[in-house]
């Protein structure tokens, strides 16, 4: 379910008060690949509850140049809230989700294995209110940059 950043506080409030686990992940998600799939599967079994920050549009041009997203928000929202895995999605407009996760305060904040803890931005952030940093599995040469090489030809 894509929900907003004010919704997610209350909801992550509510959960961690039940004794719940929450999980958070970000990226953004623009040709969902069997990467994303083993990443999320596997970010969902450390704990209780997935929530995803899905960079908006604007955010992912900034990072990732003019030609992209492939996908709009929504819909890469809208596609992922399908997967088993996922419970919530939440669009965020920075280029990182620092801000995000310092209004949800997730008791899990997870990245892929091409992450270091010490050099996230969010880690400090994380650590500062009790949570926890995890770094996954990296699955090797599935990228959405490598799709979209091999549709360009």
């Amino acid at each position: 379910m894509l929900i907003d950043r004010e919704f997610g506080k209350q909801l992550v409030e509510n959960l961690k008060a039940q004794n719940k686990k929450v999980v958070f992940t970000n990226g953004c998600f623009d040709i969902l690949h069997v990467g994303h799939l083993r990443y999320l599967n596997e970010a969902k079994k450390q704990g209780d509850i997935l929530i995803i920050g899905v960079n908006s549009d604007s955010s992912v041009k900034r990072l990732k140049g003019e030609t992209r997203p492939i996908n709009n928000q929504f819909d890469r929202a809208e596609l992922l809230c399908g997967l088993k895995a996922v419970d919530y999605a939440v669009i965020f407009e920075e280029d990182t989700p620092e801000e995000l996760i310092a209004t949800l305060k997730p008791s899990i904040h997870v990245k892929g294995g091409d992450y270091k803890k010490e050099d996230l931005p969010e880690t400090k952030i994380v650590e500062s209110y009790g949570g926890e940093v995890r770094i996954l599995s990296f699955v090797e040469g599935k990228s959405t940059t490598n799709i979209v090489n091999k549709i360009k030809g």
